[in-house]
């Protein structure tokens, strides 16, 4: 790093001993455009809905976290935002790869910058991430999104089928050494070339799933030169691949670098208000596919729900004739039609954990609308009845704690926060039974005193 920064050096290993800064991105879908320009924080200049916080708060505590109403995400890696809208038209639907996804910043922010009709397969190896992302894809509640977890080398069973990747590769984490000391611990020189080769091995293997003419958007956040211009520029010299060069503004500190004639972008925390961070944007040569091809099989995985089971869900989504509804099981859920024959592709070759919204459990003529439809940012609220908690109350059910709403009825309940659905219950008489996630639970104890005044509330900020 001294070779590296010069005469920076000083700055740079001060900046390390410094707090690292907070920061969110908006959900757009759940938060309205004059809201947005209302709230009175600082801006993460290359990302529309990011913003800097004064500092960390409990997060937990905030029920419109657990509504996907935004996601806490370093300000560095939302540069990803510039990477796609620069190298990608986005007004097209595309099929993109989040190859590396969970726990879900990156999916998120591509969710809120593709169009409707795209599909957006977020990946992850390990199993127990890949319930974590699952979470927070359908916390988000974009309903294009399909999680799959498998390894990197299974994606060459779908041949030039992706648009653009999405590579934010393993990496020896130096550029988190003052969020994370675990990742300092890790660190040793043998450790990044094992990083390096790892890289190339999980780059190999996706490249053919990459159609000629396709975008990879590569990404660390470490800073040596081995796992990101060196290992850019080797797949540039094994691939057929050109680098983009993306413009960025001076006033945003972001450094420049070149090797080989590929372009990279590095963020230094003395210099930016973020951690550390690397990114290249590459581009598959080849004649491009104007578009993808719609043959239809004669035999496909997804089952497509009966009319006696579709038309008892139908009205709970906004413009439900635009979704193929799908049955497995008691579980009936929703997937964009334009998107179904991609999907189905997907469910053949991959092990999927996740896609589209999961809508409710039939049995019978028995319904249980699931936590995914609450979520939905095309959730048909006028298709519930619906009631709004205040703070302890929202907290409590978050808790999977018996609420008390002075109400009396039998039925499903639409719970919110601020007009932000949570979840479901179940009005029995005057009895509420909740119906939360029992694996999503607040576990941590409740302070005494609960208000929006000593509670985390992007009312705060609002001028």
């Amino acid at each position: 790093m001294q070779r590296m920064l010069g005469e920076d050096y000083t700055r740079f290993e001060v900046a390390l001993m410094q707090a690292p800064p907070v920061s969110i991105r908006l959900n757009p879908a759940k938060t309205s455009s004059a809201s947005l320009t209302s709230i009175n924080l600082p801006h993460v200049p290359w990302a529309c809905g990011g913003y800097y916080l004064p500092e960390r708060p409990l997060f937990t505590l905030d029920p419109l976290l657990h509504a996907g109403t935004y996601y806490v995400q370093e300000a560095s890696s939302m540069f990803l935002e510039q990477a796609l809208r620069q190298a990608v038209n986005l007004t097209q639907p595309l099929r993109v790869l989040d190859l590396c996804g969970a726990p879900g910043g990156k999916t998120t922010h591509l969710a809120s910058l593709l169009s409707p009709d795209s599909l957006l397969v977020s990946n992850e190896v390990i199993r127990s991430r890949a319930s974590i992302l699952a979470e927070n894809i359908t916390k988000w509640g974009s309903g294009n999104i399909m999680v799959t977890s498998n390894d990197p080398r299974d994606f060459y069973k779908l041949p030039s089928f992706f648009d653009v990747m999405v590579v934010d590769a393993p990496c020896s984490g130096e550029g988190m050494f003052r969020k994370d000391t675990h990742a300092m611990q890790e660190w040793s020189e043998e450790n990044v070339k094992l990083c390096a080769q790892r890289q190339q091995r999980i780059l190999t293997e996706v490249w053919e799933a990459l159609k000629p003419g396709g975008v990879l958007i590569y990404s660390t956040c470490t800073w040596n030169e081995a796992e990101n211009e060196q290992n850019m520029a080797w797949l540039a010299g094994q691939q057929q691949a050109e680098s983009i060069k993306l413009a960025i503004k001076p006033e945003w500190n972001i450094v420049p670098s070149q090797l080989d004639g590929v372009e990279g972008y590095r963020f230094y925390p003395h210099q930016v208000q973020g951690e550390g961070f690397f990114m290249a944007v590459i581009q598959k040569t080849g004649e491009p596919e104007m578009s993808h091809g719609s043959s239809r099989k004669k035999k496909y995985k997804l089952t497509i729900a009966g009319k006696k089971e579709k038309a008892l869900v139908y009205e709970w989504l906004q413009s439900p004739e635009q979704y193929e509804w799908l049955q497995h099981n008691e579980g009936i859920s929703a997937i964009p039609a334009k998107l179904f024959e991609a999907a189905d592709e997907v469910y053949q070759k991959l092990y999927v954990v996740y896609a589209g919204t999961e809508v409710a459990e039939v049995n019978g003529k028995k319904l249980k609308p699931m936590q995914a439809l609450a979520l939905s940012q095309h959730l048909n609220k006028g298709a519930f009845e619906t009631a709004e908690l205040n703070l302890e109350q929202a907290l409590r059910y978050l808790r999977k704690e018996d609420i008390a709403l002075g109400l009396s009825g039998n039925g499903w309940l639409l719970l919110q926060y601020q007009s932000m659905p949570l979840g479901w219950a179940k009005q029995v008489g005057n009895r509420i039974n909740n119906y939360y996630p029992k694996k999503w639970r607040i576990r941590m104890t409740l302070p005494p005193e609960l208000t929006e005044d000593n509670l985390f509330s992007l009312n705060q900020f609002k001028v």
